[in-house]
């Protein structure tokens, strides 16, 4: 007897084979230099980096980006450019950018004031360089085959 299984279940297992793929070039050492390459000369993030819960939440969201990044690069390897892929990808990536920021705020000491701002730009470049990568990634394993 055959195992009937439904388009959803099939997608979404291949989703997950991709997203591991592309996983697979990713390292905590990667990430923890990119947190403190990103929030280091921020009086108010580097404070709040001692806490080692505000460091893997850096790390879920920069994950989160580049596996968006990584699902947009089909769009780039058809033909679209960087950007228009990006704006595609706009909500789920200012929805990012938005949860950093907020769990920032949460655990600040609301002392934020006029340097929530410059914070806000601070996630939105760390949000926006790891979704390029992960572009750029899923882009050449598309080139090559390798999804």
């Amino acid at each position: 007897m055959n195992v009937v299984t439904t388009f959803n279940e099939k997608k979404r297992e291949k989703q997950i084979k991709y997203e591991r793929s592309l996983l697979r070039e990713l390292s905590i050492q990667r990430l923890h230099a990119s947190v403190k390459a990103s929030f280091g000369s921020s009086r108010l993030a580097t404070g709040l980096l001692m806490n080692s819960g505000i460091e893997e939440a850096c790390y879920d969201v920069a994950i989160e980006a580049y596996l968006l990044g990584g699902r947009y690069s089909r769009f780039g390897y058809f033909g679209e450019s960087l950007e228009m892929a990006r704006e595609r990808s706009y909500d789920e990536e200012k929805h990012l950018i938005d949860t950093l920021y907020n769990f920032f705020l949460f655990w600040g000491n609301g002392d934020e004031g006029m340097a929530g701002e410059s914070l806000y730009y601070l996630c939105e470049r760390y949000v926006e360089g790891w979704w390029k990568e992960g572009f750029q990634k899923g882009e050449k394993k598309h080139k090559l085959k390798m999804h």
